[in-house]
């Protein structure tokens, strides 16, 4: 996959059902462990409710994917959770739902319409972000050198990574994959071929 949506920034937002209490929290997360991180730390901050329902979703081809009803009727949360992150197509959020009992049953239709809307209504409030692969191209050039490179690269819409300076500039650059071999040539352009380049792994960067 080229590029994922994720989030941005946590969001906790809250909707009202029949007198019950539906409070979503959603959070970018890593992996697995992050997420349940996250899913025992809003149990915690809500000892006295009922259900903390969860789903998350992971990885760039959102292939990784969890759902708790977490004392519900089977399906009728964590399932509508997670259908509604997988609806807004977000990756690596974690999204947790927790009921305060209001004293009125909703009935099985009712909790799923409850918890889809409770995190569409979570998910609308979110600040979507991109992420996008990137090759690691890191070049080794004199000082001067470097600087051209890099107003060169910026100019082109290159990211610039971590840089070492000793007695020549080590700097790496992020780059699409489908154009490195165009970077690359940029850069035996720009140094007349005296710059060292060295390609590194992939990995998905914010943009």
């Amino acid at each position: 996959m080229p590029s994922y949506k994720t989030i941005k920034h946590p969001v906790t937002a809250e909707i009202e059902i029949t007198r019950s209490r539906f409070i979503t929290r959603l959070e970018r997360v890593s992996d697995e462990a992050s997420a349940r991180e996250v899913i025992a730390r809003v149990r915690a901050e809500h000892p006295k409710a009922r259900h903390h329902c969860t789903a998350f979703v992971l990885g760039p081809d959102l292939r990784t994917r969890r759902h708790n009803d977490d004392g519900e009727p089977a399906g009728t949360a964590g399932a509508p959770m997670l259908e509604a992150l997988l609806a807004a197509e977000v990756s690596d959020v974690v999204a947790v739902v927790t009921r305060y009992f209001g004293g009125v049953l909703l009935g099985a239709g009712g909790l799923t319409r409850a918890y889809r809307s409770a995190v569409a209504t979570a998910l609308k409030e979110a600040t979507p972000l991109l992420r996008e692969l990137r090759q690691s191209v890191t070049v080794t050039s004199g000082y001067e050198l470097s600087t051209a490179i890099q107003h060169e690269a910026r100019r082109r819409g290159f990211g610039l990574g971590s840089a070492d300076y000793a007695e020549t500039v080590t700097q790496q650059y992020l780059v699409p994959p489908s154009d490195t071999t165009g970077f690359t040539a940029l850069v035996a352009e720009l140094s007349a071929g005296s710059a060292l380049v060295t390609a590194g792994d992939s990995e998905y960067v914010d943009l």
